[in-house]
């Protein structure tokens, strides 16, 4: 009876893959979807027929599996400019609140400093973390309460700033204006993400769920993308036709065409060189609508049907209003932490962060969950998603160090890439993360990204922050909304959060208490409407009258996952690498550390033994 993972490995039926081309010859392998031996088939198979439809007999590469070494480098690449809207769309959309409207140059270095960052942040979570192929960047968690605390009457960028012809952006005092802005930034993220350490490592993000439901998640998330409609509409402005075309070609690709397949040469050791129909437009459709909208712009700038008078209506849809950026760029650019000087830290920008810390961390206890059912993974332990979180806050501890301007967070878009392209490897995140890296110290790249003119930015802000509001309305199918209750709880919330911030920005001085870092605090929480919505969505959900089955945290949880340590197979995925985990993880008392992997409690024959096969195959197969 095959008990190792090699004699589960060479029992396995071959057929049981979706593409049996995608074979490999590797000795750390998790890929069981079929039947073990032909002894146990009888006993197994009406199993086997009732999970016919796992995720996981569709996947090519399966979590721990490695594909062939331009594979990897291929669907690298793929994760990663899968990443790259949210990635580029962050450092731009900081700019105007750090003073940089008219300074494409340090707006590249940032883009090039939270690529080398995620790809830092990448390697630490698929190689210590949580482990499963899941890709890090900056997260749109912390953008309202960033710039909430830019707003403050201390941080708001002088009028001159925004006038072109008046900003010398190599002059001492241009400098200091927009580094002291961001090292405030980077202190307060630092600060805040000690707060994830704690919570991840020491296992109290276990406890926090328990008071946390879907009545508390949609307004929060919710209250992320709407605030940024000014953002959207002033980028949008410049040039509506523009904006309105970009928009069009992602609607397009990202809904109309995403069952469309392209033909792409390909290559495979079976059949050699072909044509394959991959669905381009639905893994793309981002990156396909700028780049197209921006090429439209560039003739437009080359045949100078664009107003040339930086005055006129629609002068920045040309290209080349920021194109002295690519020749100031150098080829290479070593990010390093400190680059913008010593950070900064108040109370005010530490406890708006904090915020977003903890909206970060729910949402990425979810993607864990649907990373593992993607990628042919058990359902991640308790432990991994201590470590999971805890690498996360270090993630943000080091992306404020370096300054990025944000934190980092997992990739809901990156998950979903999982299930279209069917492979779940972590080989390949890995090969993404180091691609991110490479891409951070060659600038030039930055500075590209850096010259995409406003309109099309702004008409991917339209799609990307709408996306964000409902993704967050999304959370209330696990509740009863026929219920009054739940009605009033999100109602009162999204609207308070639109509100009370509205009125506070407008009323700033009726605020004020005489201490100047209380009333700081004050301003900084009650103008995040992310933090005002989920607190009212916390407090009323868990102090009005209902059930479980009412609030829908039956339903979440039953989403999220059940603990998986029964799982004869977690230590596969969920062991930490280079004999960590069986070594100096493996004395008895180590095990009670919230964040070490525990011992597998069954196999497959103590699994028969005890009647928990229907269990153990529900796990495997």
């Amino acid at each position: 009876m095959p008990s190792t993972p090699r004699e589960k490995r060479a029992a396995m039926d071959a057929g049981g893959r979706d593409n049996p081309t995608f074979q490999v010859e590797d000795a750390n392998h998790y890929h069981i979807m079929s039947v073990y031996d032909t002894k146990h088939t009888g006993e197994m198979q009406s199993i086997k027929e009732s999970n016919a439809d796992n995720d996981r007999n569709k996947l090519a590469y399966a979590v721990t599996d490695v594909p062939p070494w331009y594979l990897c480098i291929l669907l690298g690449i793929q994760h990663y400019l899968t990443a790259l809207g949210g990635l580029v769309a962050i450092p731009l959309i900081l700019s105007k609140d750090l003073c940089l409207t008219h300074d494409p140059l340090t707006q590249s270095h940032l883009i090039s400093t939270i690529f080398f960052v995620s790809g830092i942040c990448t390697l630490l979570q698929v190689l210590f973390g949580v482990r499963l192929p899941i890709l890090q960047g900056g997260t749109f968690t912390f953008l309202t309460p960033t710039l909430a605390m830019l707003s403050l009457p201390k941080w708001r960028c002088p009028e001159w700033t925004q006038n072109a012809t008046m900003v010398n952006a190599t002059s001492p005092e241009f400098v200091e204006l927009w580094q002291s802005r961001i090292r405030e930034v980077q202190g307060a993220v630092m600060v805040a993400s000690c707060f994830q350490i704690f919570v991840g490592f020491s296992g109290l993000i276990g406890f926090l769920m328990r008071f946390i439901g879907p009545l508390t998640i949609a307004p929060t998330i919710t209250l992320i993308g709407l605030p940024l409609f000014e953002s959207a509409g002033r980028d949008a402005g410049t040039h509506w036709g523009i904006s309105a075309m970009t928009t069009f070609f992602i609607v397009l690709f990202s809904q109309y065409l995403r069952n469309v397949p392209l033909p792409v040469p390909s290559y495979s050791r079976a059949k050699k060189c072909h044509i394959s129909k991959v669905y381009l437009f639905q893994i793309f459709p981002v990156l396909l609508g700028i780049s197209i909208s921006w090429l439209i712009c560039f003739i437009l700038t080359f045949t100078n049907a664009l107003p040339s008078k930086p005055d006129s209506y629609g002068y920045f849809a040309r290209t080349d209003v920021k194109g002295d950026v690519l020749s100031q760029a150098p080829w290479f650019r070593f990010p390093y932490p400190g680059q913008w000087g010593l950070p900064t830290i108040s109370f005010a920008g530490v406890f708006g962060i904090l915020a977003g810390v903890i909206s970060s961390m729910i949402e990425s206890v979810g993607d864990y969950h649907a990373c593992a059912r993607l990628s042919g993974a058990p359902p991640p332990p308790k432990h991994a998603i201590n470590r999971g979180i805890g690498i996360e806050g270090i993630g943000c501890l080091l992306a404020g160090a370096w300054g990025t301007g944000n934190g980092t967070t997992s990739y809901s878009e990156n998950v979903g890439a999982l299930g279209i392209t069917r492979v779940g490897s972590r080989a390949v995140i890995v090969s993404g993360g180091i691609l991110m890296l490479l891409m951070g110290v060659f600038s030039k790249i930055g500075a590209v990204f850096a010259t995409i003119p406003t309109p099309v930015i702004g008409g991917m802000f339209l799609v990307m922050f709408g996306v964000i509001a409902a993704v967050g309305i999304s959370n209330l199918q696990f509740a009863d909304m026929n219920s009054s209750r739940n009605i009033f709880i999100v109602g009162f919330s999204i609207f308070a959060g639109l509100t009370i911030p509205n009125w506070v920005n407008k009323n700033t001085e009726l605020l004020q208490t005489g201490i100047v870092q209380l009333d700081q605090v004050i301003l900084v929480l009650l103008t995040t409407g992310m933090f005002v919505g989920g607190f009212f969505g916390f407090f009323l959900d868990n102090t009005i009258p209902g059930t479980k089955e009412e609030r829908g945290i039956n339903a979440w949880n039953k989403v999220n996952g059940e603990e998986s340590d029964e799982c004869p197979d977690v230590s596969d995925v969920y062991d930490l690498p280079f004999g960590i985990g069986t070594k100096i993880c493996s004395p008895p008392w180590i095990r009670y550390i919230p964040f070490c992997p525990k011992p597998a409690k069954q196999n497959f024959a103590v699994a028969q033994e005890n009647g928990h096969l229907e269990k153990y195959a529900e796990n495997h197969l």
